[in-house]
């Protein structure tokens, strides 16, 4: 840990991962899900926090769009502007520290006893001279962060917004649209996912009603990098994207979760066999030869489904199950193909 007596003044050992960090920002380009990730993971390991959070202010609610250490379980959350410090962040454009969640007035306690966080730094994220969101490290103990923390922070949120001004220049709905996005194949990110299936969690809750999630992970694509480069196999997974999407209903939110995984959200599906019944649709969809410069490759995929609430009352709980549903379609899939037992067996 920095010590609190150093003052604010930088060694070389954080300049240089800032810079690092400076470096991969912009080797990631537009792709503002994953700048926003990666700035997530990389505060924790510069300032010892238990964790980092980037949330977007979107309307009257604050929206967890990326996570790391003890906030990881909470990606997608919204929370109300009102009475919480991020919001104050957004109203004052001004970096806030909290030294004790228990103490403090501007905090929204219910929530930081949610995520389990105790004191943080809050720092505004500036974009065409609007503060659009917030980026926050956070800690379980009490009287964590100095001065040294906050220049971090100050330095680090610096970079997102300057990488939200070159994605996005002046156009806000833009912005959001980047944020939340796949930039490879157009799709939802793993963010908007999680946020789309707490919202549809919770309205399911509210009318009594069910709701279906679906995994999908592609099949084969380690053959078809190997075999015929990468470009075949960001073109394996664009196709899988666009027959996924083609497939699905408006009201469904269909994601890439990252590499070849992907993830529906399927409201207002009223029992496991209806959820089944739409994978194997997408199945039929999806499961077929593609043409890669005019050669023809097998596209395949393995899809697990689970239902709300009869799999999972919580998102972990619900997504676990659909996990544990894929990788046995998987594990049947390679059996009867003769081929290496899947990792994801127990």
């Amino acid at each position: 840990m920095p010590d609190p007596s150093a003052g604010t003044v930088l060694t070389p050992d954080v300049l240089t991962q800032i810079i690092d960090t400076q470096t991969a920002i912009v080797k990631l380009g537009q792709d503002l899900g994953a700048v926003m990730h990666l700035m997530a993971e990389r505060l924790p390991l510069l300032t010892g926090a238990g964790g980092a959070i980037v949330e977007l202010a979107e309307g009257e609610e604050m929206v967890y769009r990326a996570v790391s250490g003890i906030a990881q379980s909470n990606l997608g959350l919204r929370l109300r502007r009102q009475g919480s410090l991020s919001g104050l962040c957004v109203a004052t454009a001004d970096i806030l520290t909290c030294h004790d969640s228990e103490q403090d007035q501007r905090v929204d306690r219910d929530a930081c006893r949610k995520v389990g966080l105790r004191s943080m730094v809050v720092a505004p994220l500036l974009h065409a001279e609007t503060v659009v969101g917030v980026l926050k490290i956070l800690s379980p103990e009490a009287n964590h962060f100095n001065e040294l923390h906050i220049e971090i922070l100050s330095r680090m949120s610096e970079l997102v917004a300057a990488a939200m001004f070159y994605a996005a220049r002046h156009e806000r709905d833009e912005l959001y649209h980047l944020a939340t996005h796949d930039s490879m194949t157009g799709l939802a990110n793993r963010a908007l996912f999680y946020d789309r299936l707490r919202q549809a969690m919770t309205m399911a809750n509210r009318n009594a009603s069910c709701l279906g999630v679906m995994i999908l992970d592609m099949d084969g694509l380690k053959a078809i990098n190997d075999t015929h480069g990468h470009r075949a196999g960001d073109a394996a997974i664009s196709e899988l994207a666009e027959r996924l999407h083609a497939v699905s209903r408006q009201s469904d939110t269909v994601a890439r979760l990252g590499g070849d995984e992907f993830g529906v959200v399927l409201p207002e599906v009223q029992s496991l066999d209806n959820a089944r019944k739409h994978a194997e649709r997408v199945e039929s969809a999806v499961c077929r030869p593609f043409s890669f410069e005019s050669t023809p490759l097998e596209l395949g995929a393995s899809i697990g489904v689970a239902l709300f609430p009869t799999d999972g009352t919580n998102v972990e709980g619900l997504l676990e199950k659909a996990d544990q549903a894929m990788y046995r379609v998987k594990r049947t899939r390679k059996s009867r193909d003769g081929g290496p037992r899947s990792t994801g067996e127990q």
